[in-house]
């Protein structure tokens, strides 16, 4: 319907006055006055569209054929006009939408076609949108191990999201580098597996649903058989020629077992092993996986069976389930394996409800077993396995496990010497898409190395004094004592900060300050790849005894972003050393002399950097427990004799 006139009457509307329209066969839509209906009414309300009135934009538009309404002949489809292909239009001036939705669909539409037009694709490529580009995606992340190129450090680990080869295709698909299948042996060694099998963590608290801190499981192997697996490698090495593709074998320990089941791994095109001689559950109990992998003899008896049965490289994955793991990695060393997977899940049992039933429990018996515990609550166990190796190992290629869930975490794998890192738990908390957020936060971890943004840590700035995320000033009482934010303090703040702003000059200057602004290039201009920051840490890791205790530190409290919560008093208080006082009138703590610099308090402090561990200025006197045995040890120890 299209408004013709409006009826008024004594001064006031009456009806509307409209006629029909109607397309015709060549698009083209007519007013039909013939038709004629007339609607009462006491409103009308005008809604008001984007018309082409202006004349010097018309005469601009020359170029461009416009219908009998004065709007541009356009492809609905494209939105591109229909007499100049260099012109798109959208919105109410195409005279196609009905609706705010569909104008902004036009435009979107008008977008794609655009780009479409200026990158020369074909109009019917697939609509997607264009990723936003910046030098941080130009960051190389590929790494060189054992002459296999990975094109990104990040791979599943041989775990339940490797389960089937249509998880590791889908995987691949997302952005994976690598991949380690489920562990398979031979037909002779199907397993079956339980249910329930992989539970949530309680080491995070009552925190349901995803970001667990850790998950324990106590699913075997793969129960596919060795066909399956054979040939699934097959098939995802011809359509992913560029991914990584170890294949996770186990076997007793027989040496024909070992043989034919890493030769036909090996035939089916994996470009890698994996030999399990870790799994904590299940599996040693039939002579498997943990029976072998605790035993040094045994590893480097089975390693030496592999190396001479094949030709691609293989690593061994550890247990951290013995006393001291690097002596697993020297003999598979000593046996031949290119290198190890550190480390494979720990044992553990994760909880027992009231009722005395633990959990995951099986059967109507609700029975359960020592099962593997994964997630972030390992991490400092793979840190610790990982740097270890490295040490006694240099160069010694190690795929990095546990508890990986950010780039952040994956960095500090490499830096302790794992060129590579497998991740499990952040997919199940998950799913495959995490990798996207590795890959592009890794890459920016690289680029600020390269610009050297002084006091960042990683992607994090600097933290600015605020109170609730708002930037602060310190504030003196009249007896000189700084003034807490909250009651009577803070009402006195607010009328400091009044009469400051009262006297101020705000357009005098309109700089903004930020503290994002305040590093400097530090002479470092090429980003750098994996291998230049691979066991970077491994220097400053070592024994008890290369530590320096003549050079202390003691706890620095900012009262600017104290909230006054009081966490770091009563933590030193009932689990230090009785070195914080807590003003009982303004709730202000006040680190003392008897400081020893544990940093307990600032671990439990809830606000990031408000306490700092900074240079101790006076003698350290350690307190022996009797006056006597007291016992400076400090640069001025002379002072204190």
């Amino acid at each position: 319907m299209s408004p013709q006139e409006v009826i008024v009457k004594d001064g006031k509307i009456t009806a509307l006055k409209m006629c029909r329209t109607e397309q015709l066969n060549d698009g083209e839509w007519i007013e039909d006055v013939d038709q004629v209906l007339q609607l009462k009414a006491n409103f009308i309300i005008s809604a008001f569209g984007s018309g082409l009135y202006d004349t010097d934009v018309m005469d601009a538009m020359s170029g461009v054929k416009l219908n009998r309404w004065g709007l541009p002949e356009v492809d609905s489809m494209t939105m591109q006009s229909a007499s100049n292909p260099k012109v798109f239009v959208g919105g109410d001036l195409a005279g196609v939408a009905e609706t705010t939705v569909e104008s902004v669909n036009d435009g979107k539409t008008a977008a794609w076609f655009m780009h479409c037009y200026l990158q020369g694709l074909p109009f019917d490529s697939p609509i997607e949108l264009p990723k936003f580009h910046c030098p941080i995606d130009d960051v190389d992340l590929s790494v060189e191990v054992c002459g296999i190129k990975f094109e990104n450090p990040f791979g599943l680990a041989s775990a339940p999201p490797t389960t089937s080869t249509a998880m590791i295709r889908r995987a691949f698909e997302q952005g994976w580098g690598f991949a380690v299948t489920k562990t398979f042996g031979l037909d002779k060694d199907l397993v079956t597996n339980v249910s329930p099998r992989i539970v949530r963590g309680v080491t995070s608290g009552e925190n349901y649903g995803p970001g667990q801190g850790s998950f324990l499981n106590i699913e075997l192997i793969s129960e596919k058989c060795e066909a399956y697996w054979c040939q699934s490698i097959t098939e995802l090495k011809r359509d992913f020629p560029n991914k990584v593709i170890i294949a996770s074998i186990m076997c007793s320990y027989n040496e024909n077992d070992w043989t034919e089941l890493a030769q036909k791994a090996e035939a089916a095109g994996a470009d890698a092993l994996e030999l399990n001689l870790s799994c904590p559950h299940g599996m040693g109990e039939s002579g498997m996986g943990l029976a072998c992998g605790q035993d040094p003899v045994l590893v480097k008896g089975i390693s030496q069976w592999v190396r001479k049965a094949i030709k691609i490289p293989f690593f061994v994955k550890l247990t951290p389930n013995i006393t001291d793991i690097v002596q697993i990695a020297v003999a598979a060393h000593e046996g031949g394996a290119s290198g190890v997977s550190a480390i494979n899940t720990v044992s553990g049992l994760m909880s027992v409800k009231a009722d005395a039933t633990p959990w995951p429990a099986v059967g109507v018996e609700k029975h359960t077993t020592y099962g593997g515990v994964s997630g972030n609550a390992t991490r400092p166990m793979g840190l610790r396995a990982v740097s270890a190796i490295g040490n006694k190992l240099p160069g010694f290629p190690i795929l990095g496990i546990g508890g990986i869930d950010s780039a952040d975490s994956a960095l500090q794998f490499i830096m302790c010497g794992a060129p590579v890192v497998q991740i499990c738990s952040a997919v199940q908390n998950q799913d495959f898409t995490v990798v996207e957020d590795y890959i592009t936060g890794l890459k920016a971890l690289l680029y600020l190395r390269s610009i050297g943004l002084d006091g960042w840590t990683g992607q994090s700035p600097p933290t600015f004094k605020h109170q609730k995320g708002k930037p602060v000033e310190t504030l003196y009482d009249n007896d000189g004592k700084v003034l807490a934010h909250f009651g009577p303090y803070l009402k006195k703040r607010e009328e400091l900060l009044h009469e400051k702003r009262l006297k101020s000059e705000l357009l005098t200057n309109n700089q903004v300050d930020s503290y994002l602004v305040n590093g400097k290039v530090n002479g470092i201009s090429e980003v750098p790849r994996i291998k230049d920051v691979l066991g970077e840490a491994l220097p400053r890791v070592g024994t008890y005894k290369h530590l320096d205790n003549s050079k202390q530190v003691v706890a620095l409290i900012d009262d600017d972003m104290c909230i006054n919560c009081g966490k770091c008093y009563m933590a030193c208080a009932d689990s230090g050393y009785q070195a914080i006082e807590f003003d009982p009138k303004t709730h202000i703590p006040h680190v003392t002399d008897d400081c020893t610099g544990c940093t307990l308090c600032l671990s439990v402090c809830p606000i990031i950097d408000c306490i700092s561990m900074v240079p101790k200025k006076i003698p350290h006197v350690i307190k022996r427990g009797l006056r006597k045995d007291i016992h400076p040890i400090s640069p001025l120890d002379a002072v204190c004799q």
